[in-house]
């Protein structure tokens, strides 16, 4: 299983009040007790909007897990091109802007998310209510590859979501505790419009979810894809985040492999709304 979504919070680096929230610890070691009945052969360490633009954490998180684990951050309007090969070295595979708890210049979005992928090939991943999905369609229509955390929080907005999938956006399944949504319905409308679509996570340590990542969000996930749940729980990400298709030895200091750019396809009539293309 490929864990496409979890955050390491460490005492020993520094973190940032968030809407007067700052979380308890939840370290490499806390992770691992609280996965030890599940078979993890890798994952994804998300920085949260309470560690800023910090990548000590994040670089130390990785080299403590080891191969098969990669990380995606935040970054400073300032960071220069080298600071990106280094991190994209360090194992860093995505840039992710949190418009759920902050507000973000979309035009630094913007410019961020294409110089990110230009350099290392990294995608962008969007912590936004799904409510907001049309009002970025000028910007997501410009970029080249997209993953939407968290099924896109909400029910109302999925069939923008289903069009941003259509045109070969990621999606992940994580964060059932935290989302205002028939779970199930999403999830089966999803990987019908693209089976590679969908990829798993835990969300741990669930900081301010109702509730926490649990056995049953597993047997949701397979109610809903059938035969095609090992796809979901470790293939469809790990093809994402540009590793092989099974957990193996890594060299972080290799060239990473592009992510490919998917041409868009027709919309199903009365499935999903059209998003104009922007020049």
């Amino acid at each position: 299983m490929f864990d496409a979504h979890l955050h390491i919070i460490d005492p020993r680096f520094p973190l940032i009040e968030n809407e007067g929230y700052l979380p308890d610890p939840f370290t490499v070691a806390d992770y691992h007790e609280r996965m030890a009945g599940f078979d993890v052969h890798g994952g994804a360490v998300v920085t949260a909007s309470f560690q800023g633009t910090d990548q000590s954490y994040l670089v130390a998180a990785l080299a403590e897990l080891g191969n098969d684990w990669v990380g995606v951050t935040q970054l400073d309007p300032d960071v220069t091109d080298d600071d990106i090969v280094e991190l994209d070295k360090a194992g860093i595979r995505g840039i992710r802007f949190n418009l759920k708890r902050g507000a973000i210049d979309i035009q630094r979005l913007t410019s961020q998310a294409l110089r990110a992928y230009d350099l290392v090939n990294w995608h962008a991943e969007l912590y936004v209510d799904g409510k907001m999905l049309a009002s970025l369609e000028p910007v997501l229509s410009k970029l080249p590859a997209v993953s939407i955390d968290h099924l896109g929080m909400s029910g109302d907005a999925l069939p923008y979501l289903l069009n941003l999938v259509e045109r070969g956006a990621r999606v992940k399944a994580t964060g059932f505790g935290r989302i205002d949504l028939d779970i199930a319905d999403a999830l089966r409308r999803i990987h019908v419009v693209n089976p590679q679509a969908l990829m798993f996570g835990s969300d741990l340590p669930g900081t301010r979810a109702d509730r926490t990542f649990q056995r049953s969000d597993l047997e949701l996930i397979g109610g809903a894809v059938g035969t095609d749940l090992e796809d979901v729980l470790t293939r469809n990400a790990r093809a994402f985040y540009r590793l092989p298709a099974t957990a193996t030895t890594v060299d972080r200091t290799a060239p990473t492999k592009p992510f490919p750019r998917l041409a868009p396809k027709p919309v199903p009539s009365g499935e999903t709304t059209p998003m104009p293309a922007v020049d």
